[in-house]
Parts: structure tokens; C-alpha cells; sequence
């Protein structure tokens, strides 16, 4: 399953890469007007931005199946123990929240509860068929209908968009009072966005048809679909340049008269560009990685086995780089050398996975969560 790990590596890097010019969120406190910081700004957004994390979604719901599946040809249900495993990475994920509270462990653990009880339905095609609907974003759909007849409390504003950067994250200097705004006001924020915006719709679809890519074996026998991959990227594209260009005129369509319609209605068009460039760079990379550009992009594959350790690494490393309990640089860094200093770093990151898995099995964090869901030590580690 090397393509699924090197596709997760590429999905870390877009996260991080989203990350650094965005300054692990306090870009907003202070968006950039000069046109070339804008520039950098918005062509690493237009790429990455929503997209790596719908591919880290995708490849969760993979990663369900096959760890589902290996249990069930040893004749164990691992429903049970998968809850668990759940439960440990929302409790590393809400630590983690605690530093950084863009944290997405927590959300990936609480929706994957959601997809267990699909894993007994043996229709493929109906799996798929529930994964698309979600990603229409049907509550929306439903809001925006309601908001269209009137209803008050579907016309109310997104509460996220009244959302502000805590003055602890700016000019404060002391850390356990970021901590402390972490919890009382990232955590429920982080919350309110993934609900308002669709993105907890998003992650049950994406989830749901990994699994179903899972079921059929789309990694692991790259040969059968050889051409699946080619002409899925071309429809992608193709709906990516065309929602990329009409998506002004497509949010047009939908009145402005009527408080939340347009919004709601230009939220879901944004987040069906954001699948489209998705599913263009996910079966871009396949296309590549299982022809001429294999070697190369196989490199990220170690990268992509140790994920879950890179991810909370990442912000370890940056958060007090750009936040005022540290060195507070997000006032003074430009756009242009936040994303050069993030491709250099996760340069660093991928040196470091390869020669950490000379010597070791799984990532230090890889290796806590799988010893923790299977409630033992005995877990091996070094590689003899």
C-alpha cells in the first residue's frame, strides 16, 4: 500500500503548506494587501486550502477499511476495538487542541464513529451513492431551502463569521493563557466552523467512499485501474476550471433579497470546487506515481506512514514561531517566506521519516496509538 501512503505524504504536505502561510491561523488578523504577497497567498489556498484536508479524509476512511478488513479474514470484528482507537486519537487530538487549536485529530476521531455502522453494508454502489450525498451537503440544502421560505433561524448569520483571533495568540506572553483561549474559545469555534461550513458533511462522504476505494482494492491493484485514474482526473479538471471560473456567476444565480440564501448557496458551490480540485490533485498524483514519477514521489511515503507524528510535530515547531507567547512573527513574516520556509521544513520532515524507519517500525506517535488501542506494550518497535 505504498501509493495510499505516499498519497497521504502529499496530503500532509498540502495540510502544512496551507498552514505556514496561513500562519497557523493569525493570517486573519491581519490579511496581506501587497499583490505579490497576495499572489503567494492565494495560489497556495486555491491548490491546498480545503483540499488536503478532504484528501486526509479520504484516506482515513481507506485506512478504516483495511484495518476492518484484515481483522475480519483473522475471523475478529474489530468494531469494537476501533471505537477505542477512536477514542485515544480524540483524546490526542484534544491535547493537541490545546496547543494548536486548529487541531483536526478530534474532528477525524468523532466522525469516524459515524462510519462503522457503513462498513456492514455490502452494496459497494450504495456506499458510494451515501458518500456522494453528503458531499452535496444536504443540511445545507435543506437551510437554504427553509432560508428561502422565510424561516428565521435559517436566515441567521454563520456564527463563525463573527469569530475573532484571541488577543492571548497576538500580543500575550504567556503560554497557558493561549492554553486556556484554546479551550474556551478555539475549541467550540473549531466546532462551530466544521458544522456551519459543511465540512463534518465532507469528512462523512470522503470517509465513506475511501472506504469504498478500499473495498475494491483501488491501491493495491494499481494495473486494473489504469484507466480509471486518467479519465477521473480529466472530469475533475475539467469541473475544477469550470467551477474555478463560474463559480461568481453560479453564486449569482441564487437572490441576494433573502438574508443567508446566497451565502448558503456560495458556500456549497466553494466546497464542490474544493472536492473537484481534490479528486484533480488525488488522481493527478495516482496517475503519476504509478507511471514515470513513481520513484520521485514515492519518497514521500515514509511521510505519509508517520502522519499522525509529523502533523502534531508541525505545529509544535511553528506555533510558537508565529504566536506572541514565542518568538510572535506573525506580524512581521510575508507570505512568500512562510511558504519557502514550509517547503524547506517539510523537506526536513521527509529526510527525517526516511531515516527514521531505518531503525524503527512505526512513528513515535504511530506506535503510542496502536500499543494504546491494543491496550499493551508488547507492540513491536525496533526494526531488527
Amino acid at each position: 500500500m505504498e501509493g495510499l501512503d505516499a498519497l497521504r505524504g502529499f496530503a500532509l504536505f498540502g495540510l502544512f503548506i496551507v498552514h505556514m502561510p496561513e500562519l497557523f491561523e493569525l493570517y486573519w488578523a491581519h490579511p496581506v494587501t501587497d499583490p505579490t504577497q497576495l499572489l503567494w497567498h492565494d495560489t497556495i489556498f486555491t491548490i491546498f486550502a480545503g483540499k488536503a484536508f478532504a484528501l486526509l479524509a479520504l484516506c482515513f476512511g481507506v485506512s478504516f477499511f483495511i484495518i476492518m478488513d484484515r481483522s475480519a479474514k483473522r475471523g475478529q470484528d474489530f468494531s469494537v476495538r476501533f471505537v477505542w482507537r477512536l477514542v485515544v486519537l480524540g483524546v490526542i487530538g484534544l491535547l493537541h487542541g490545546l496547543w494548536y487549536r486548529g487541531d483536526i485529530l478530534e474532528v477525524l476521531a468523532v466522525m469516524g464513529l459515524f462510519i462503522i455502522p457503513f462498513y456492514r453494508l455490502k452494496s459497494n454502489g450504495l456506499v458510494l451513492a451515501i458518500g456522494t450525498f453528503f458531499l452535496l451537503q444536504p443540511w445545507m440544502i435543506f437551510q437554504l431551502v427553509n432560508a428561502l421560505n422565510g424561516a428565521e433561524w435559517a436566515n441567521k448569520p454563520f456564527g463563525f463569521w463573527s469569530g475573532t483571533i484571541p488577543e492571548a495568540y497576538l500580543t500575550g506572553k504567556s503560554f497557558m493563557e493561549t492554553v486556556r483561549m484554546n479551550w474556551v474559545d478555539g475549541h467550540p469555534f473549531k466546532w462551530l466552523f466544521m458544522l456551519e461550513s459543511g465540512r463534518v458533511s465532507q469528512i462523512l462522504g470522503l470517509s465513506l467512499i475511501g472506504m469504498a476505494l478500499g473495498r475494491i482494492d483501488f491501491f493495491g491493484q494499481p494495473d486494473k485501474f489504469v484507466r480509471t485514474r486518467i479519465i477521473s482526473f480529466l472530469i475533475a479538471a475539467v469541473l475544477a476550471v469550470v467551477l474555478f471560473f463560474q463559480k461568481d456567476k453560479l453564486s449569482g444565480l441564487m437572490p441576494d433579497t433573502v438574508a443567508m440564501a446566497r451565502p448558503l448557496w456560495s458556500s456549497m458551490v466553494a466546497s464542490w470546487f474544493d472536492l473537484s480540485v481534490m479528486f484533480t490533485l488525488m488522481m493527478g498524483f495516482l496517475v503519476l506515481y504509478f507511471s514515470f514519477a513513481h520513484k520521485v514521489l514515492n519518497l514521500l511515503a515514509p511521510a505519509g506512514r508517520m502522519t499522525l507524528t509529523l502533523y502534531i510535530l508541525q505545529s509544535i515547531v511553528f506555533v510558537p514561531v508565529f504566536y506572541s507567547f514565542g518568538l510572535g512573527l506573525h506580524a512581521t513574516m510575508s507570505q512568500s517566506t512562510a511558504v519557502l520556509i514550509g517547503l524547506a521544513a517539510f523537506a526536513v520532515q521527509v529526510v527525517f521519516a526516511h531515516l527514521w524507519f531505518k531503525a524503527f517500525l512505526y512513528g513515535p506517535l504511530e506506535w503510542v496509538w496502536r500499543a494504546a488501542t491494543y491496550l499493551t506494550l508488547k507492540v513491536p518497535f525496533l526494526r531488527k
